[in-house]
């Protein structure tokens, strides 16, 4: 080539020297070249070999079928295995499980047959010490000849982060107190289940542990969290069939989905096989420490709507605890929908009380020795529903309970009664009575009754005893607030005391907390036995009561006085007054104004 060139070159014009003279020139022309290339591919091969064998990402240099021709150190260190026992193995066969040998032998044939510049997924390898997750690259190499293609196999050890990944994935949905599923895991399986319908079951319960605040507070927090893991290890163990999946949903509520093709006869077996085992006493640092849980439990189609199935165990748990806890409560529909009712009525009563639909009923309470005299009128409510009528405070006062709407209701009863006393007052009188209000539960433990009692007798210019304030034992003994101060305070201001009695018990709080009670109603059983005959049992209970209320000099009435016969038998055992139906159910302010028209002339 250079002689060639070195004649071509000779034949030029313009060239003086010879061609021979010229093949020397250009052949040492070539000859660095030539040596100059040698240097810069030894550097680039001595270049790759240090990056091949200093690289911490393992490499795999194969022959075109993919069988392992050459490994670096990092590729023998991240799988624990020896230089000489990974030669002639293929690039599949690294895989740790079949899945992964497939994923392998795919991508090698995708670098030979479609001309992919790189494979890449996370797979396990087989290490000595078991699988290793790693991130696996297959990459081409350009072969000796035309079309030739060499794989080259770089995997990355990512175990530690796998671990770590499936760590937080199992922490964000596990309880890390009990290790059950937690409520996001609960959700979720809850919606994979209901997507799957056709015609399966779907049985769900909720369950509380009864008191669980007892417990913490009582022995303190952490025996609280051994007890949580305890009981659910139990539950684990019991609910295993019907594909059960458990889970912790709040502090002590757990919660069990199952379906399949069961009755729910089947699942009320397993609740009840769980509270049984719940009550065992659990033994820690030397204490049995008993537990009960009550149970609210759903079996449902699993084609129903995820919302209504939720709503349904939380109204069945709800009423197993209000029926007195530790058992167990299967959905009723029909309950259900007389509930929704309900509680739509409850939901409403701000603004019926806003919008003027509470109006005051009165009873009269006459004297059983003077039956034209009135001695005094109880003040209630009555609600004159839009669609549902006249609904007396039984069918409504609970629901304010639930709604706080108790207090409200108390307010409006008591500013309303003693406004009315004032207009009685103007208009008769010393022949006006005076009014009783009988105190709800919760505005009898509030702690700014006085302040409200006090404010309305001065706004309406009533003197304290025009008014009379009747309680009973619930509230007196009722811990959350201080009744036995307010009354006293009340009683200072001139206000007239009464406490309703069914028993002995009631009239003996008089004495032991001091209550400055001067007349007590007699009530329940014990004036419903004398109602259609002389019951001597119920006389005689009748006859310690007056004569022990008689000793604390107090004035006896009663309630529920149904006829005049009925009101002659206790006027002879020594009631004094009474009121009920023998007078009227019910009175509104326009009949009490004619009765005490009447009563007046």
């Amino acid at each position: 080539m250079a002689q060639r060139w070195a004649n071509t070159l000779a034949d030029t014009k313009g060239v003086s020297l010879p061609s021979k003279e010229l093949e020397s020139i250009l052949l040492d022309v070539a000859r660095d070249v030539h040596e100059r290339y040698e240097r810069v591919r030894d550097a680039a091969v001595l270049r790759f070999t240090a990056l091949y064998s200093a690289s911490p990402v393992g490499i795999a240099l194969a022959d075109p079928g993919g069988v392992i021709v050459e490994t670096n150190p990092a590729l023998v260190r991240i799988l624990g295995r020896k230089a000489e026992t990974l030669r002639g193995l293929s690039i599949p066969g690294l895989g740790a499980t079949e899945r992964d040998v497939e994923s392998l032998r795919d991508g090698v044939a995708e670098l030979a047959d479609h001309e992919v510049s790189r494979f890449r997924e996370r797979i396990k390898l087989e290490h000595t010490d078991g699988p290793l997750w790693v991130h696996v690259t297959l990459a081409r190499l350009p072969g000796d000849g035309e079309g030739t293609v060499f794989p080259v196999l770089m995997i990355e050890d990512v175990n530690e982060v796998h671990l770590l990944q499936e760590t937080l994935r199992h922490q964000n949905l596990h309880d890390p107190l009990t290790g059950l599923p937690n409520a996001s895991q609960f959700d979720a399986k809850l919606e994979t289940t209901l997507s799957v319908g056709a015609d399966e079951q779907l049985g769900l319960v909720y369950l509380d542990i009864d008191g669980f605040k007892v417990i913490n507070d009582g022995l303190g927090a952490g025996v609280g969290d051994q007890v949580l893991r305890k009981v659910a290890g139990k539950l684990a163990s019991v609910f295993t069939r019907h594909d059960a999946f458990v889970a912790r949903l709040t502090g002590d509520g757990f919660a069990v989905l199952m379906h399949g093709h069961f009755t729910p006869t089947d699942i009320i077996a397993m609740v009840e096989e769980a509270l049984e085992e719940l009550g065992e006493p659990i033994y820690l640092e030397g204490q049995g420490i008993g537990v009960s849980a009550s149970a609210g439990i759903v079996v449902k189609p699993a084609s129903d709507a995820r919302g209504e199935l939720l709503r349904a165990a939380e109204i069945a748990l709800h009423r197993a605890k209000e029926a007195g806890k530790a058992q167990w409560m299967l959905f009723d529909p029909e309950l259900d929908a007389r509930d929704r009712s309900r509680y739509r009525l409850g939901a409403v009563i701000a603004g019926a009380l806003e919008n003027g639909e509470f109006s005051l009923i009165y009873q009269p309470t006459v004297k059983l020795n003077e039956p034209n005299r009135i001695a005094a009128v109880n003040a209630g409510l009555r609600w004159n529903h839009p669609e549902m009528g006249e609904l007396d405070s039984d069918e409504f006062y609970p629901l304010a309970a639930i709604t706080g709407m108790t207090i409200p209701l108390g307010k409006w009863l008591l500013t309303e009664s003693l406004a009315a006393t004032a207009r009685w007052r103007e208009r008769f009188g010393d022949a006006a009575p005076d009014v009783c209000v009988r105190l709800p539960n919760r505005l009898a433990i509030d702690p700014d009754l006085v302040l409200l009692v006090k404010e309305q007798l001065d706004r309406n210019q009533l003197p304290g005893k025009a008014l009379r304030l009747c309680t009973d034992g619930t509230s007196v003994l009722d811990p959350r607030g201080e009744v036995v101060d307010s009354l006293a305070i009340l009683a200072d201001l001139g206000a007239t005391m009464v406490l309703t009695v069914t028993g002995t018990a009631d009239l003996e709080l008089i004495t032991s907390h001091r209550l400055p009670v001067q007349h007590i109603i007699l009530s329940g059983h014990v004036v419903d036995a004398l109602a259609e005959d002389q019951d001597e049992v119920a006389a005689r209970h009748l006859r310690h009561l007056i004569a022990r209320g008689r000793e604390l000099g107090l004035r006896i009435g009663a309630e529920g006085v149904r006829t005049a016969e009925h009101a002659e038998r206790l006027r002879g055992l020594g009631v004094i007054a009474a009121r009920g139906a023998f007078v009227a159910e019910s009175a509104t302010g326009d009949d009490i104004d004619e009765l005490i028209e009447r009563h007046a002339n």
